[in-house]
């Protein structure tokens, strides 16, 4: 196969906002369904991580955050399309709320949950990356955003 025709991992951004023991989230449409998932999406041309993280966080939640620290790089292959994705996965500290904002198309609600419901409900997670970066982000896993070269 040609070099040019080979598939490229998908970078995606998501964060992990944790206010008062509880961790935002978003249930979301996908082809299975109805599904949990850190408010997260696609890296868009030009953009930066940080950048991308926060924005999405608006777009799909209302909640303004700020990236403070980088839990971690993630790669995970959907079993269902082989579509591979390579995961930038950012704690955040939740700021204002906008509760009139329309959120994204696909998005059914943004809620807060709690460690144990959101283990409860690990057959509805979007993919096992919902669960790993939580893990992860209790277990205190923090990398500094300057570790990202050319992310301002």
């Amino acid at each position: 196969m040609s070099e040019s025709l080979l598939p490229r991992p998908v970078v995606t951004v998501a964060t992990i906002v944790e206010r008062e023991g509880r961790f935002l989230l978003v249930e979301e449409e996908t082809r299975s369904g109805l599904k949990f998932n850190q408010p997260a999406g696609h890296l868009e041309p030009g953009e930066a991580l940080t950048a991308a993280a926060a924005r999405e966080a608006l777009e799909e939640t209302g909640w303004r955050v700020r990236p403070t620290a980088l839990i971690g790089i993630y790669r995970w292959q959907a079993p269902d399309s082989g579509d591979t994705y390579v995961r930038f996965s950012f704690a955040a500290e939740a700021g204002e709320h906008d509760p009139s904002r329309a959120l994204d198309v696909g998005i059914a609600r943004a809620l807060w949950m709690s460690y144990d419901e959101i283990a409860a409900r690990r057959a509805d997670h979007r993919s096992p990356l919902v669960q790993r970066c939580i893990d992860d982000y209790r277990a205190g896993v923090r990398w500094p955003l300057d570790l990202l070269r050319g992310d301002t």
